[in-house]
């Protein structure tokens, strides 16, 4: 289990967040010069590195990439291929923009919020659309997209002569929300998740939020693939990598799948120019993910667990009251005697008691 790593250490993570954050840190270490990372003697090294929260002085626009980056957004949200982005969007909306500096990035940068990220973000055509990649199916992703949206909103208001108090209407963007989903398990090529399936059922929440989740996976939606070139050849690398892996390790997978990628490819030479780093960008993201399911495992198991104390604390409270209520019954002991050692007036005992004789009656 995660937790177990970090013990011998003498350093336990403080929640999810501080988690990944130091996982992150071991990976790319464990990966770039192969020496075992002693957490508690990098400790102050982690909070001074590349974590630390920057100030406008010391702060480096590609401080993070080579750790937090997915190599998603290292695609369609950089500013040097905006034409991807477009193209992206296009194919999404079936819209035919031509004007690559049409697109306004306004992904949230240097932000960890409960080890959740932005992946990309931009406004185009008064549409601010939020994009994230996933290879696990999250069913909770309407929550992030509401919490990047406030955030992307408030940004957009101080930036703009929205009158946040006007008496009249101020008009803003509209929010598109989609999550390309390219990971194992099987989903529709398109599923609509809602905000308000996260609420009480039968409750009318008065705030909704829907998400579009794409299977981009390589021979899913050909339609949109076909749309989109960067797309299509962003779900071959993710397929060939996955392929390759049958019978070589992550990191000869990745370098085979660069090697094989064809030449027409458009985003092959910046993958290319950019292989160090499209690799550990690969690497984190497959050991993040890896070390994630093994917490949700954990915690599986923790659930399972509690559910089985509970239900043995429950069966000897039940046995407890039936012993309680045969020795009312014998005389061996007075109503409120029995009411007493079970915790209860003597009125809620009688309930209870011709409850429980209702049960066994219709059992």
């Amino acid at each position: 289990m995660w937790r177990e790593r970090f013990r011998p250490n003498g350093f336990e993570p403080k929640g999810r967040a501080e988690f990944l954050d130091v996982s992150a840190e071991m990976c790319y270490k464990k990966r770039a010069g192969g020496a075992r990372f002693d957490v508690r003697e990098n400790r102050r090294q982690i909070q001074d590195g590349p974590f630390r929260k920057k100030t406008a002085k010391s702060r480096k626009p590609r401080a993070r990439r080579e750790f937090r980056d997915r190599l998603f957004k290292f695609i369609f949200g950089n500013p040097e291929h905006k034409d991807w982005t477009l193209q992206l969007y296009n194919a999404i909306n079936g819209s035919h923009h031509t004007n690559p500096d049409d697109i306004q990035l306004n992904t949230i940068k240097e932000i960890l919020y409960m080890g959740m990220k932005n992946d990309v973000s931009f406004l185009i055509d008064d549409t601010l659309s939020f994009y994230e990649q996933q290879s696990t199916v999250n069913p909770n992703m309407p929550m992030r997209y509401f919490i990047y949206a406030a955030m992307v909103y408030e940004k957009y208001i101080r930036n703009t002569k929205f009158l946040l108090y006007s008496s009249e209407t101020q008009k803003a963007p509209t929010p598109k929300c989609v999550c390309f989903y390219n990971g194992t398990d099987e989903t529709k090529d398109r599923t609509v998740l809602k905000l308000s399936d996260a609420f009480a059922e039968g409750s009318k929440p008065d705030i909704e939020v829907r998400v579009t989740m794409i299977n981009i996976n390589y021979g899913r939606n050909k339609k949109l693939l076909d749309a989109c070139k960067p797309l299509k050849e962003y779900s071959w690398f993710g397929d060939t990598v996955r392929t390759n892996q049958e019978t070589k390790t992550l990191e000869e997978a990745i370098d085979a799948a660069l090697k094989d990628m064809p030449d027409d490819f458009v985003i092959k030479p910046f993958l290319m120019d950019n292989k160090a780093e499209v690799k550990h960008m690969i690497l984190t993201e497959y050991d993040e993910e890896k070390i994630l399911k093994e917490l949700a495992e954990e915690q599986k198991e923790i659930g399972r667990a509690e559910g089985r104390a509970e239900g043995e604390a429950r069966g000897i409270e039940i046995g407890t009251f039936r012993t309680l209520a045969e020795l009312v019954s014998d005389g061996t002991i007075t109503l409120a005697k029995a009411a007493q050692k079970a915790g209860m007036t003597a009125a809620e005992f009688k309930k209870r008691v011709a409850r429980l004789k209702k049960e066994r009656a219709e059992a």
